[in-house]
Order: C-alpha cells, then sequence, then structure tokens
C-alpha cells in the first residue's frame, strides 16, 4: 500500500511539474509574440505618435479634477492620445475607438479607463465596508461583478483596488480601502485582482486592474487629503507596502502613482519608488499612470516647471500622464535638449503597448464593445441579488444591549432620520455609473422585507448637517443635500412626538456619501451636530433606540455607544442598501461583520491602531499611571477595536491548544481553538490569530493578524478551528531590510477581536 502511495505521490508530482513547464513554455512564447509584435509596431512610429501613447485624457463624462481637455477628436486622429477615461456606454466608447483604429495611421486602439470603485452600475458598500465582510470569495465576486457590467459598456480598464493602509480616519478616502492590516489588506488586494482580470484580460467580461495609489498615500500627515508622507523604510515595507506587492503578485496590470511625497521626492518623479522598487525589486512588468494631474503638481512641490517634472518623471518610471499633458507638450522637446532618451520614451511606449496587447485590444479593439451584453448584463436581477448579500455580510452590529435586535415583525416602529427616507445617499463615495434613484432606501426596504405586518412611523427628525460652511463644502458641483426648511426644533419635536407612540425608535444617521472620499477629510469626525441634538432628544423618550449608522470611516461614537441601545454600522451599502439593512434589523440575516479600522474614542488618539509597537513606559490598561504613556482625560483603549463585530448570537472560545510547544526549522505549529455558539441563533463569527513576538532584534508590534477563518455554527453546536503557523508567519523586516524570522518565543493568540483572544507560547529555533 505504502509502495502504491509513493508510485502515485511520484506521478502527481511529474504530472504537476509538466504542467508547469507547459504553462511557463506558453507563456514565454507569448511574451515572445507580443515582443515582436510590439517591435514592429514601434518601428514604425514616430517620435510624436510614441509620446502620444503616454498621454491619457478625459472627454468631460466624469471629472475628478479641474482640468479637462480639449481638442480630443483632432489629438486621436494625430496620434497623440493613448488612452480615454471618464466616458463609457457601447454607443460613445464604439465611437471614439472607431476614430483611433480607423482613422489615425497606425491605427492603435485606445484603453478606455473609469472609476469603478465598489461596483459599476449595480453599486456594492464602499470599500471599507466589503473589508467588514472578511470573505475573499464575496470580494473577489463583488469586482468580477463590476467588470463584468464595466466591460459591457466599453471599459477595459479601472483605476482599482486602492490598497493603501489607512491608520487616520480623519482622511477621507480611508473609505476606499480595506482599512488598517496590512496582511488583511494583501489578502483583500489579491481577491480584487483576480476579480477584475479573471483567468485572462483577453476575456470580453475582464478589465485590467490598477492598484493605487502607489504609494503610502493612506499615511498623509494630519489625515489630510494630498498631504505629506514621511516614515521609516522599516514602516514602509512592514505595514504599508505589502498590499501592494500582493496585488503585484496576484498578477495587476498596472499601477497609480500617488500625490504624496516618499523621502522627500514625489512619488510620480521618484525613480526609488517607481524604478529600485516596483521593477528591480518586485519585479513588476506593467505600467504607471500618474493620478489625475499628479504629474503637474510635482511643480507644486518645488522641483521645477512642467518640462523639467515631465522629464524627471520618465526618468524615474512613470509610463502615462494623466490629463496634465506635461508628457505630450514637452517630452519631444527634453529629447532634442539631451533631458530625456530616446530609449526612456520608447520603453514608457512600450509598456503601453504591452498592455494593450495583453487586452487583446490589437486583435479586437471592440471586444468590450457589445451592444447585447450592454443590455444584458447590467444593473440584472442577479446582480443586485449580490449587491443585497455582499451589503448585509459588510454590517458591523457594534453595540447590543437586552437582545433589542432583531426586531419583532410586529407592533410600531419609529423610523426617524435624515437618511431614512432617502436614496440619494444610498450608494456613498465615488460612485460614476450607479444611479441612485434606482437604490432601496431604508423606508423602502423596511416595507419589502416586513409588509403591513410593522406599523411604520417616519420623521425626518433634522438635516444632515445645518453647518452651512460643512454643508457647501461636502456637496461641491452644484450638488446639494435635501433640506428641509422648517427650523431644527419643529424637526426634533416632531420626531419626539413620533418616537413616543412606537414601541421602537429606528434612528438612521451619519454621514453624507459626499463627506468621506477624495477631497473629504474632516477633523472632527463625529456625527454632525443636527444629527445628533435629534438624537439626545430621542434618548429622553425612554424608548429602545436603534442607530443605523452611514459612514465612510470610523466615527468617534462614545455618546452614542453609551446611550443607543444597538447601534448597526452599515457603511454606505449600496444600490441595495433598503433591503439589506431591513433583512438584518428584523433578523432575516445575522450580521457577521467585522471592523477592519479601529474606531477611536476621540480625535486626540489618532492614528490609533491595533499592530502598534509598545514603548519604554507602556500603557498598563487598567488605570492611569503618571509617567506611563498614557491621557490625563481619556483611556488609551479604542472604542472598538480591529476585528471587532458583534453577532445576534454569542460565541464562547477555548483556551488555544498547541500540538507542540518547542519547534525548530521548518516545522509546522498547529494552534486550535473550540468555538461555540451559546446563543439562540444561528451565526458567522470570524476566527482570528495573532502572533506576538515579545523579543527580537528591532522593536516589534504587540501584535499582529496571519490569519482567520470564518465559520457558521448553529445554537450549542462547538467546532474545533486549527490555523497552520508555519516560518513565514513569523517573518519581519529587520534593521537590514532583511524579510526573515529569528529564534525566541511567540505568543500565539486567537479570538474574537484583537483585543479579546486566548494566548499561548511557542519556542521556535532555526
Amino acid at each position: 500500500m505504502k509502495k502504491r502511495f509513493s508510485y502515485l505521490k511520484t506521478v502527481t508530482l511529474l504530472a504537476c511539474t509538466f504542467c508547469f513547464y507547459k504553462a511557463s513554455a506558453q507563456t514565454k512564447a507569448e511574451e515572445a509574440k507580443m515582443n515582436v509584435f510590439v517591435a514592429n509596431l514601434m518601428s514604425k512610429m514616430t517620435v510624436d505618435e510614441k509620446i502620444g501613447q503616454l498621454n491619457l485624457v478625459t472627454m468631460g463624462q466624469a471629472i475628478t479634477g479641474s482640468v479637462v481637455n480639449n481638442g480630443v477628436e483632432a489629438r486621436i486622429k494625430k496620434g497623440e492620445i493613448g488612452g480615454v477615461f471618464g466616458v463609457y456606454g457601447t454607443d460613445k466608447v464604439s465611437k471614439i475607438q472607431d476614430i483611433a483604429v480607423k482613422e489615425s495611421r497606425l491605427h492603435i486602439p485606445l484603453i478606455f479607463g473609469l472609476d469603478v470603485i465598489h461596483g459599476h452600475r449595480t453599486i456594492f458598500p464602499i470599500p471599507l465596508g466589503v473589508s467588514a465582510t472578511w470573505d475573499m470569495g464575496l470580494i473577489e465576486q463583488s469586482a468580477h461583478v463590476a467588470a463584468k457590467e464595466a466591460t459591457a459598456e466599453g471599459l477595459n480598464w479601472v483605476f482599482s483596488p486602492m490598497v493603501d493602509i489607512a491608520r487616520d480616519p480623519r482622511w477621507g478616502r480611508i473609505s476606499e480601502g480595506g482599512g488598517e492590516d496590512p496582511w488583511l489588506g494583501s489578502q483583500i488586494a489579491k481577491a480584487m485582482v483576480r476579480g477584475y482580470q479573471g483567468s485572462s484580460m483577453t476575456n470580453a467580461d475582464a478589465v485590467m486592474a490598477c492598484v493605487k495609489h502607489f504609494a503610502l498615500y493612506g499615511g498623509a500627515e494630519a489625515g489630510r487629503e494630498y498631504n505629506t508622507v514621511d516614515m521609516s523604510l522599516i514602516k514602509m515595507y512592514q505595514d504599508y507596502l505589502p498590499p501592494y506587492k500582493a496585488a503585484l503578485d496576484a498578477g495587476a496590470g498596472s499601477f497609480m502613482s500617488s500625490f504624496n511625497t516618499i523621502n522627500g521626492m514625489p512619488a510620480t518623479a521618484n525613480h526609488w519608488l517607481l524604478t529600485d522598487l516596483l521593477r528591480k525589486q518586485w519585479g513588476f512588468k506593467g505600467f504607471v499612470v500618474s493620478d489625475y494631474t499628479s504629474l503637474n503638481e510635482v511643480t507644486n512641490h518645488g522641483l521645477g516647471d512642467l518640462q523639467t517634472v515631465s522629464a524627471l518623471a520618465l526618468k524615474a518610471g512613470l509610463d502615462m500622464d494623466m490629463v496634465g499633458e506635461g508628457f505630450l507638450t514637452t517630452l519631444k522637446k527634453s529629447l532634442k535638449e539631451g533631458k530625456v532618451t530616446q530609449q526612456e520614451i520608447d520603453l514608457a511606449c512600450r509598456r503601453v503597448l504591452e498592455a494593450k496587447y495583453r487586452l487583446g485590444l490589437f486583435n479586437n479593439p471592440e471586444k468590450s464593445i457589445d451592444p447585447q451584453r450592454e443590455s444584458r448584463d447590467v444593473f440584472t436581477a442577479e446582480n443586485r441579488a449580490f449587491a443585497r448579500k455582499i451589503a448585509e455580510h459588510s454590517f458591523v452590529l457594534l453595540k447590543n444591549s437586552n437582545q433589542t435586535l432583531p426586531l419583532k415583525k410586529s407592533g410600531t416602529i419609529a423610523l426617524v432620520g435624515p437618511l431614512a427616507d432617502n436614496h440619494s445617499e444610498m450608494l456613498g463615495t465615488w460612485v460614476i455609473a450607479g444611479d441612485p434613484n434606482k437604490s432601496v432606501s431604508v423606508m423602502e426596504g423596511i416595507k419589502n422585507v416586513v409588509g403591513n405586518d410593522v406599523n411604520i412611523l417616519y420623521a425626518r427628525g433634522s438635516n444632515i448637517t445645518d453647518d452651512s460652511l460643512l454643508s457647501v463644502r461636502a456637496f461641491p458641483f452644484g450638488l446639494s443635500q435635501q433640506i428641509d426648511k422648517r427650523s431644527p426644533q419643529d424637526m426634533i419635536d416632531e420626531a419626539v412626538e413620533t418616537a413616543k407612540k412606537a414601541d421602537v425608535v429606528v434612528a438612521v444617521v451619519g454621514e453624507s456619501a459626499n463627506m468621506s472620499g477624495e477631497s473629504s477629510s474632516r477633523s472632527d469626525i463625529n456625527i454632525p451636530e443636527s444629527q445628533r441634538d435629534l438624537l439626545k432628544a430621542l434618548a429622553k423618550t425612554g424608548k429602545p433606540l436603534v442607530l443605523v449608522l452611514f459612514n465612510g470611516r470610523p466615527l468617534t461614537l462614545t455618546w452614542e455607544d453609551k446611550h443607543a441601545s444597538a447601534i448597526l454600522d452599515a457603511w454606505a451599502p449600496g444600490t441595495e442598501a433598503g433591503n439589506a439593512i431591513a433583512d438584518v434589523l428584523f433578523g432575516n440575516y445575522n450580521p457577521s461583520g467585522k471592523i477592519t479600522a479601529t474606531f477611536p474614542r476621540s480625535v486626540g488618539q489618532i492614528p490609533i491602531y491595533y499592530n502598534h509597537k509598545n514603548t519604554g513606559r507602556p500603557y498598563n490598561g487598567e488605570r492611569f499611571a503618571k509617567f506611563k504613556s498614557d491621557y490625563l482625560d481619556i483611556s488609551n483603549d479604542p472604542l472598538y477595536p480591529f476585528g471587532y463585530g458583534l453577532s445576534y448570537t454569542t460565541f464562547n472560545y477555548s483556551d488555544v491548544k498547541l500540538d507542540k510547544t518547542n519547534l525548530k526549522g521548518n516545522e509546522v505549529l498547529k494552534a486550535t481553538v473550540t468555538v461555540t455558539n451559546t446563543g439562540k441563533y444561528a451565526g458567522e463569527e470570524t476566527v482570528q490569530l495573532y502572533i506576538s513576538d515579545p523579543i527580537a532584534s528591532i522593536s516589534r508590534s504587540v501584535e499582529e493578524l496571519k490569519n482567520f477563518q470564518k465559520i457558521e455554527l448553529k445554537p450549542g453546536e462547538s467546532r474545533e478551528v486549527t490555523f497552520n503557523v508555519t516560518t513565514a508567519d513569523l517573518k519581519f523586516y529587520n534593521e537590514q531590510l532583511a524579510y526573515d524570522w529569528e529564534s525566541g518565543e511567540f505568543i500565539v493568540r486567537i479570538g474574537t477581536n484583537s483585543s479579546n483572544t486566548h494566548s499561548a507560547t511557542v519556542h521556535w529555533i532555526k
């Protein structure tokens, strides 16, 4: 029997080896074919046409800055444009692509991009919400559905995923990423790239991913958009760079440079970042595009005029210039003056052409232009059902006193708040093609789920904000919040009288979609004062108060946590917002989300994140002590820690069991806990594995997430959850930036969130 097993094992190994070499040989053959094609095409191109391929323009349908390119059609005909973004719909895209492939000299197709951030037509929760699912299958599927819809409207390139690690919730773009943890962020980055690009970018329903913002953008000082980033190399490599590398390893076809400086040099013109790190260290083969006019903005950083910074950026490794036309208008002059070389222009041009080749655009420039798919694959019932499912899984139950939730499907509910009967705010930030009029409001969702079984009494209660300055700044480009012209007190009085007639109050409150996202930093991350006043009045009625929270970031909720009976964080749920919220409120789905960014008690704690380092005088976690690293007026502890999220049921964890406590070399450690559902509802639990390295050659984080498993248990059911821990989980970047592990003691922690774990110690030597 052993001989037969050994034989089968050998045959399997040989077969796998053969498949690997066959695939490798096939890849090399395809690369060789591409190289010949691109070289042949470039041999026919003029300098102007090569520079033209480096020019990405917008035609004004979706604008994210203050510049719109003019004379686009004439420039396409002259071969002066390599790509277009902000245009979608098969009719529009087809007409523009026809100009490129029929009326330009060399018939080179354009690449069409768009900010497809959390869905295209069917909108999913914001990425920070999606990350709270801790479900890579759902996350990958969300990207695939978005790609399917985007390609059905002629697109082949999306400016996503945003994988920036963010530890400052004042920064508006924390809403677009996966939170604060590099390991979880890396898993999300890989899932998103797989979902967008599929098995091959030549597929009709696949798009090229664009990883952003490279790099470290989430580390902006003061949480202020576009601001300076300054950090040590160890912090970069250990905490901020891993998700970018993970996306690269998953095959991402393009990267986008960030607005910030790194080591004093703007990312868009940073040779160390774009060439030494991205290409030489990591082996990236795709192309790099600037963010919106970030090339021009290098001048504002103090590095010279447009010609100077354009030359710097090209030499640094930037391949495509978004909107600013610095490459288009200066590179030929710089070539004549010897400030750039023909080889540098050719290299950037080659990378752009290779991307188009990998997308299959040379074989079929209209591969994603199919009116039948546009009518069949966009905003379908199937896509909406998935949007409802992923929204339900993204919600985080932050508080649930006295089992207030789930609500009974009977009696009277007072539904209040400026977001309760609102369509425009359901989709969240960074939605280009989604239609808010097709979203489901919370009012509609409750009616859809419980029908006439529940008596719903509605009162608006307040405006989103009565702060005139915040209102003007949060609603740009002619947008405006739905203003009720009654006085704030009149609205509150109506809401209070409504609440008195109900069994329970459901207050739908929080941020407008425009209060987070790009250029939406906030120094005060409370719920706006107008809504806080409403909540205070409702709390005084003595009725159970359930908060449904809309937000694009962690908020400071100390008052809400103290006075509300239950808090359900719904983020910005997307197209199916109301249906998903009602499903959870009434127990059709038991919430299972876990936060991926720490909620502070006060902005004074920021930056606050779970995997911080200890100090020489660490906070003792129990009480204030003079000459320790703590505050006079507040606890160091967050309001809700990383990985936190409740359920309608409860879970009990056993002690951690290790199969061995002394290991050597590349042995595998098995760490096991038994998780038991001790409540009345079936539920899902995300079991989290953290590792601490208390003695090392440099100061390490107090703990680091290394794995998780999401399980589902019926009431009374128990399950053993085992993690295989390897030396890969022990590695870190040391003082020499070598990624390695060191012999010593390690603490294995398993639990329901980063602050609530059981632990066991192991000794591991090389």
